[in-house]
Parts: C-alpha cells; structure tokens; sequence
C-alpha cells in the first residue's frame, strides 16, 4: 500500500501517470472518494499515459466513457447512479472489464462486483488544505 499527498491537480494527475505505466489489458482500478475529490483529475492523469488523445470528461450521465488506448481500451465508469446489478448488466458493465483497462468512480456503490484483484484507489481531503489530498493506493508503485 501507498500513500501520496497531493496539493494540486496537477499533482494528482501526475500520481496518476505512476500508476498508468504499470497497468496492462485486464487490469480494473477501483476509485472511492466524496464528490470533488479529485477523481476525474486521476483518471485524467491515467489516460494521459495509457491514451495520449483521450479528452477526459467525467460519465456521470452516459455512465462509461471509452478512450481508444496505444495498448488496449480504457474503460472509463461513473457508478454513482448504479442502482444494482441489473443496471451494471443494461450497460455491459461485465463485458467491458473482460476487454481492457476499467477504471471505475464511485466503486463504493457496487461492492459485490468490483474484481478481488482490483486496484483500489481512494482519494480524500485533508481538513488544513482545501487542494491537499491524501492519495492512497493499494498497490506499491515502482
């Protein structure tokens, strides 16, 4: 396990890339944060190494994002509106994570199935700073 502290969101992305260059085809990473933690920012950060081109929005309403990777697809979700498994069903959910690289915001709202290997990201506020964050992930990075 790793933990970071960003004070910027350049920082975050930047925390981010670490990560993106150790990730390959098959991988799901599991973010959990409040709302304006900075999670898009990471994924920016990600997509920046794994796709280069990729203009990162947050899928709050479209739910998934697809960015067109040098490897394989990213697979960009916003589960907060997920209400159970059938709605992760109606948006191929399961046969995205087979194909590429998820990413996944609001991993909080759908325990049951996030994958045992994930990489799990949680991002929160530090009450001194309004722009620090502390950055945990699951993983050591090289």
């Amino acid at each position: 396990m790793t933990e970071y502290i960003s004070f910027s969101t350049e920082e975050t992305e930047e925390i981010a890339s670490r990560l993106a260059r150790e990730l390959k085809k098959g991988d799901f990473v599991a973010m959990y944060g409040d709302l304006g933690v900075g999670k898009t920012a990471f994924v920016r950060g990600l997509a920046g190494v794994l796709a280069p081109t990729a203009s990162v929005k947050s899928p709050t309403y479209t739910v998934v994002n697809e960015y067109k990777g040098k490897e394989c697809k990213i697979y960009h979700f916003d589960v907060y509106r997920i209400e159970d498994d059938d709605d992760l069903y109606s948006i191929g959910f399961y046969d995205y994570v087979k194909k590429g690289i998820s990413v996944c915001e609001w991993s909080e709202n759908i325990p049951y199935a996030i994958p045992e290997n994930a990489i799990k990201v949680t991002i929160e506020r530090v009450a001194e700073d309004v722009n620090r964050r502390k950055i945990t992930i699951n993983k050591d990075l090289k």
